[in-house]
């Protein structure tokens, strides 16, 4: 009984070592001829493979936020569909072709510059490359006590053309209405121009950015699909915020703190979530799936106060983050992201 034992004890020991050997062996074959790698889609199509996942993306990424033309003006570039990845085993012999598949991101790409309009009373006159010359014209307005100063704006445009820009001379030289020589003395009532024409008391840098008086954070982590002032088949006219996308059901948290003044359905924003945090200064949450604050309710910064969704003129989870001052919808780029 006990040798018969000790028999099946040894081929028990003989099969689990063969069997051992065989899956090593399978193991060596794979490994010699093939090779871990990402199949990547675009839009729903395979397009390629890549090695180096992280090194490609990053350069999809470089190419999203500042183009390929060292044009410096360009502000982003709308791409309609990123890459996806998919881990894979690649033959060896088969060559990865990450060039192609950039390629193929770029012929997507469609870049918007960022520039600056001088407005007198709404109507676009002139354009520059930088803010610090627009603000350098109202400055020099003020200085002349240009009579028109009131009407004059400075808009932040993002547009997929650029226009003519105007040297700030020229600028100054036609927008300026001296006053009469003679004149009773008054006193001017001082006023700041945002990055968007609008008149503001908060203080305005040398970039265009109002400052709120404090800081915000990053609502959700995500990818950004499309930017402020991008246009979109989607919706009548350039896009007023950021949209970041995420997952159906990722906490939205609040970006700073304040009493919410809205909470429910709004149209093609969805279900939507407005704080108000002083100063005049709002931030909207849009195509939320749930709101978990109500309206009048004090909020901290960082609470939990929606999750993602898709809902209203959405075409796939994600948040739409809005940063308004005084009604104006400003870059929320300049404070996030």
């Amino acid at each position: 009984m006990l040798k018969k034992f000790l028999v099946h004890t040894r081929r028990g020991i003989k099969f689990i070592i063969l069997f051992m050997i065989g899956i090593f062996l399978i193991i060596g074959l794979v490994a010699f001829l093939y090779k871990p790698t990402y199949s990547v889609f675009i839009n729903g199509e395979q397009v390629g493979y890549t090695e180096n996942k992280s090194e490609l993306q990053h350069r999809i990424n470089e190419y999203v936020e500042n183009g390929e033309d060292n044009n410096e003006n360009i502000a982003f570039v709308q791409v309609p569909n990123l890459p996806e990845y998919k881990l894979c085993l690649l033959k060896k012999d088969i060559t990865p072709n990450d060039e192609e598949i950039f390629q193929k991101v770029k012929e997507q790409g469609t870049p918007y510059y960022r520039y600056y309009a001088i407005t007198d009373n709404q109507e676009e006159k002139f354009y520059v490359s930088k803010f610090e010359e627009a603000e350098n014209v109202v400055n020099t307005l003020k200085e002349k006590k240009s009579t028109n100063i009131n009407s004059i704006s400075i808009v932040e445009k993002y547009e997929t053309e650029v226009k003519d820009f105007t040297a700030t001379d020229e600028i100054v030289s036609k927008l300026c209405i001296e006053p009469p020589k003679v004149e009773v003395a008054s006193k001017a009532t001082t006023k700041r121009y945002t990055s968007t024409g609008s008149v503001n008391t908060a203080t305005t840098t040398s970039r265009g950015k109002v400052n709120l008086g404090f800081s915000l954070i990053k609502p959700i982590s995500g990818t950004i699909t499309s930017r402020f002032g991008a246009s979109s088949s989607i919706r009548r006219s350039s896009h007023t915020g950021l949209d970041i996308a995420a997952p159906k059901g990722t906490p939205v948290a609040a970006a700073a703190s304040g009493t919410v003044t809205f909470s429910g359905y709004k149209g093609s924003y969805g279900y939507m979530i407005v704080i108000s945090h002083g100063n005049n200064v709002q931030t909207y949450y849009g195509h939320c799936s749930k709101l978990y604050v109500s309206a009048g309710t004090t909020v901290s910064q960082g609470q939990t106060i929606a999750a993602v969704g898709s809902t209203g003129n959405s075409t796939g989870p994600h948040l739409h983050l809005e940063v308004r001052i005084n009604g104006v919808a400003y870059n929320p780029q300049n404070y996030v992201y």
